[in-house]
């Protein structure tokens, strides 16, 4: 399955505004709303509601992308960030406010290398680790014509 690169990006974009607000609120409950999408999207990218709202209100104003990314490195990602905030969503709602501050911070940070920059951490991650135990994939491939 492959993913145009601009879905990821603009969800990365939506998520760093949800968890400036979680960080805001320090609200247990929306960073476990978070950890959901990114739970739906660790199975299935196209599914992610941020990526639907790309697919069917942004994407059609924009040209084909030129590449198409791997879903794998994008789906190991949100499985990295649903861990990320489960752990910091169980710290808000048990109290240990530090743990949720700590953790919310670092999924924050990822969106916004990943909005911003298009640095994707979980995905160089994910490519990393394939390299060394000697199974490269590539990042990005050339998108066919339609």
């Amino acid at each position: 399955m492959l993913l145009d690169p601009r879905a990821p990006r603009f969800a990365a974009a939506l998520t760093a505004l949800v968890m400036v607000v979680v960080l805001l609120t320090g609200s247990g409950w929306l960073a476990l709303a978070q950890a959901a999408v990114f739970g739906v999207a660790a199975v299935d990218p196209r599914w992610n509601p941020y990526a639907l709202i790309f697919r069917f209100l942004v994407a059609p104003r924009l040209a084909r992308p030129t590449e198409l990314e791997p879903a794998a490195p994008v789906r190991f990602s949100q499985v990295v960030g649903l861990l990320f905030l489960l752990v910091g969503a169980a710290g808000y709602l048990a109290g240990a406010q530090v743990l949720g501050l700590v953790m919310s911070c670092l999924a924050l940070a990822a969106a916004f290398l990943n909005a911003a920059f298009g640095l994707c951490l979980g995905c160089e991650t994910y490519l990393a680790f394939r390299r060394l135990t000697g199974r490269p994939v590539p990042a990005r491939v050339a998108n066919p014509a339609p």
